[in-house]
């Protein structure tokens, strides 16, 4: 009987981090209006994009015969998401400014602290 290793639920945790840049954004329109709530999401976006990329891109692989490709792929990933990020800070900073940019740059952080939860949203359920 074959092992199978089943793929991390990567889609709970960028799931988590929609649902935080949704409740930002809405706490930003509140707090400040549409400028407030617009730092917030192109904050948010800038860290949401790359971390979907680089899931979709690593996770494409599975199983012992695919290791090179598995090993090339989270290389690639890893190289993406840093391009990503910073064409997207590039774009954002050029042809957007973030009417606040201590929001736009909180939004960023709170975000990318949403893998603080990866270990209890990529659990998997055990079998016991």
């Amino acid at each position: 009987m074959a092992a199978s290793i089943k793929r991390p639920r990567f889609q709970n945790l960028l799931l988590a981090q929609l649902v935080t840049v949704s409740l930002m954004t809405s706490l930003g329109a509140w707090h400040g209006g549409m400028p407030t709530a617009t730092s917030v999401l192109l904050g948010g976006m800038v860290a949401f994009l790359p971390n979907a990329y680089f899931a979709w891109r690593m996770f494409r692989y599975q199983g012992a015969r695919y290791t090179k490709q598995i090993v090339n792929s989270f290389y690639k990933a890893e190289a993406g998401k840093f391009g990503l990020t910073a064409a997207l800070f590039t774009l954002v900073f050029i042809s957007v400014p973030p009417s606040n940019p201590a929001f736009f740059f909180g939004a960023y952080v709170v975000t990318l602290f949403a893998h603080w939860l990866s270990p209890w949203l990529m659990q998997r359920p055990s079998h016991t």
